[in-house]
């Protein structure tokens, strides 16, 4: 997208982000600019705020000795006004005419009125005062008006007089020529200061922003300095406080991708050492087969290789189940699963193998668990975690022996227990730790397989916050057998996944 002229000519600011103020957007969010446009925009609106506030206080300072001297000049004015018998005259002299005399800025103007308000001397159009409360002798009182045109400070008095006491009212008015002249220096002794210290305050926010944001820049460039292999945590105690819980979240991600790729690592080391062993007995009897001459060599041969193919592919198979259930297993969605509908299902499909190696194979338990105890997870990867329990409890029990595929319920608490059960050489108890590990295999049974059936239902029962156990199915025999037990807690109505 093309910039304007005044976007192109924007400065960047350091940190990487170009910053303004308010009036032109950048494209990317820039941090400096942000805390740079919300500290200098309030200081731009508080400025004319400023000059506002500051020249109503210059008016008020401007006017108080003014007021004060006005005062001065009505006390001595109404000194002047006296009485002859009943009539009212007031005589102006030198030092009243002296009184009244304005300066070249301001002009003076003045009335007196008797008690039934008819003019004594003065301006004939001077305003007449409209406060609501009654007159007070003596007492001075001010106030804004305008005299032929002109905006003025009166301040007016009532003289009492006579034998009667009437009140004789008294006005002074005074242009506003000096005041206005004093708030004006008054606004430039402050204006001026401000004019430098706005640029110098706008300056000091700019380097204290960019000393603020050099840890950042810091931090950035010892990431980006960082080998594409080094995963090791980022130093905390270096960094400002406000950025420690990111960094401590990028620790957290970095930990988590250390261990992801460890586990891709030990998944492809192991994956190509299970899968040489059938790929190089199936070349090797190829190569045999190329070599028979014998139909019935061949056909040995040729059944060598279809045994070699199915171990490779139970392994592949097996493979990629413990994949999906470690990268994948939260991903996944999830829906509510009846444990015995899928164990029952289970078992059926498993019935087949069962007779071909005479093993007796059941299930003990309810057709469909209670709707209170219904679990939520991932249909595919518990059907796999089913699966390769009964898979592995008829590789190891002999012909003839006994599996059985249980569940039980505890309604009170919501916990489903499913069990696989058989009457094989068991598992030494200082060796079942380690065979939920892949590709364990204990040692002496003399049965084929892969050692990741455990592992995988370890795997999805962590994935679904099931609690596996293995135990003795016959503690007090010669053969004791292997019981697994996976704890799943049912999903209540209310519950929050």
């Amino acid at each position: 997208m093309k910039k304007s002229p005044a976007e192109q000519d924007l400065p960047p600011a350091e940190g990487g982000g170009r910053f303004s103020f308010g009036l032109f957007q950048p494209e990317q969010r820039s941090l400096f600019g942000e805390i740079l446009d919300w500290m200098l925009t309030p200081l731009l609106l508080l400025w004319p705020l400023s000059l506002a506030l500051t020249w109503l206080v210059a008016q008020g300072i401007a006017n108080k000795p003014f007021d004060r001297a006005l005062e001065f000049n009505l006390q001595a004015l109404s000194q002047f006004v006296v009485t002859d018998g009943t009539k009212v005259q007031f005589t102006l002299n030198r030092q009243a005419r002296e009184l009244l005399r304005a300066d070249d800025t301001d002009l003076m103007y003045y009335q007196v009125r008797n008690a039934k308000g008819d003019l004594v001397s003065g301006e004939p159009d001077f305003p007449a005062p409209n406060d609501e409360t009654p007159p007070v002798a003596g007492q001075i009182r001010l106030r804004s008006d305008v005299v032929r045109g002109d905006e003025v400070r009166v301040a007016y008095t009532w003289v009492e007089h006579g034998e009667k006491r009437e009140l004789v009212l008294m006005q002074v008015a005074e242009t506003l020529g000096k005041r206005s002249t004093l708030a004006t220096e008054i606004i430039k002794g402050v204006m001026v200061p401000q004019f430098v210290i706005l640029p110098l305050a706008v300056l000091l926010v700019w380097l204290a922003l960019v000393r603020g944001i050099r840890p950042l820049n810091e931090l950035e460039r010892r990431i980006r300095a960082r080998k594409p292999d080094d995963l090791s945590p980022i130093e905390v105690s270096v960094v400002p406080q406000e950025v420690a819980p990111l960094v401590a979240s990028i620790n957290d991600l970095l930990s988590r991708l250390k261990t992801s790729l460890t586990t891709q690592k030990r998944f492809l080391a192991d994956a190509a050492h299970q899968l040489k062993t059938p790929l190089a007995g199936l070349r090797m009897q190829a190569d045999l087969a190329l070599r028979e001459t014998d139909p019935a060599g061949v056909r040995s041969s040729l059944q060598q290789i279809s045994s070699a193919s199915v171990r490779a592919t139970h392994t592949v198979n097996q493979l990629l189940a413990l994949a999906r259930a470690e990268t994948t297993g939260r991903t996944l969605p999830t829906a509510p699963v009846d444990l015995a509908r899928l164990v029952t299902a289970v078992v059926q499909d498993s019935v087949p193998r069962a007779l071909d190696k005479q093993i007796d194979l059941g299930f003990e338990g309810p057709e469909s668990v209670p709707e209170e105890c219904i679990i939520h997870g991932n249909p595919t990867l518990l059907q796999e975690l089913v699966r390769n329990l009964v898979d592995n409890a008829l590789n190891y029990t002999p012909s003839g022996g006994v599996v059985t595929a249980r569940v039980l319920i505890d309604r009170f608490s919501g916990v489903l227990v499913v069990q696989v059960e058989d009457n094989g050489p068991g598992v030494p108890e200082n060796e079942r730790e380690f065979v939920v590990q892949p590709f364990y295999r204990a040692l002496g049974t003399n049965v084929e397989g892969s050692g990741l059936g455990l592992a995988i239902v370890h795997e999805i029962a962590q994935q679904h916050g099931a609690t596996l156990s293995m135990e003795d199915s016959f503690p007090h025999r010669t053969q004791k057998g292997l019981r697994v037990s996976l704890r799943f807690t049912a999903h209540r109505p209310g519950d929050t996944e």
